[in-house]
């Protein structure tokens, strides 16, 4: 497991390992760019639901030690979007010895082939992509937002069922699974040994803060008690 990963601007992934893991040992003896690698990304539900498991990626690509002039640079870009703690505060901390080996290697992935499956579907996605986008302005809040969903307003959360039309029934339970700037997407159940359903509510526009959500759950849970 990497300590930290970021994307550059050119569409690479910058990894910070440890020095005594397999990835860095393996990337030290390859030979410019012939070392292939695949990073596997799980996205679990923060909440307790059954089939938790809500995405998952495969990024395949060639495998490099982050070397030269673009450690500086490299390290930087790795303080400002993940930092982890005093570890990058200064790049020499990269180069201290650990046991015959630097403490942490920073590697790059080039990216070869992307592969996405999600609640929305599978599909490949075009690594230049991956340079482009930008992170959902939700991501570092859903979490807990989520979470506080289902502990402090489960009873609103179960007031969607009045939006499902037909597919609705009594006795159903409602957990949120998911949260964007585009919607909110439930998971629901009719009762035990029946098979779970989602459902998702787009909000009214995207949202682009907290202050926007506010707004968007609020109409949305209006929308349903109506």
């Amino acid at each position: 497991m990497p300590v930290t990963r970021t994307v550059t601007p050119d569409g690479d992934v910058i990894l910070l390992v440890s020095g005594e893991s397999a990835a860095a040992r393996a990337a030290a003896h390859a030979q410019d760019d012939d070392l292939t690698a695949v990073i596997e990304i799980t996205d679990v539900a923060p909440v307790s639901v059954p089939h938790r498991i809500r995405g998952l990626a495969r990024l395949t690509g060639w495998l490099t030690p982050v070397r030269g002039d673009d450690r500086a640079g490299c390290a930087a870009l790795l303080a400002e979007r993940r930092p982890v703690g005093e570890l990058l505060g200064m790049s020499e901390s990269l180069d201290a010895p650990h046991s015959g080996r630097p403490a942490w290697m920073m590697l790059r992935l080039e990216v070869g082939e992307i592969r996405v499956e999600d609640l929305w579907g599978s599909e490949s996605v075009d690594p230049d992509h991956l340079a482009g986008a930008e992170p959902d302005p939700m991501t570092a809040h859903e979490a807990e937002l989520l979470q506080h969903l289902n502990a402090a307003h489960a009873d609103r959360v179960a007031d969607l069922c009045g939006l499902l039309g037909a597919r609705a029934s009594a006795g159903m339970t409602a957990v949120p699974l998911a949260l964007d700037r585009l919607g909110l997407r439930v998971r629901f159940t009719e009762g035990p040994g029946s098979a779970p359903f989602d459902a998702r509510f787009d909000f009214p526009e995207p949202v682009a803060d907290v202050c926007g959500l506010r707004r968007a759950m609020h109409h949305l849970f209006a929308a349903a008690s109506h």
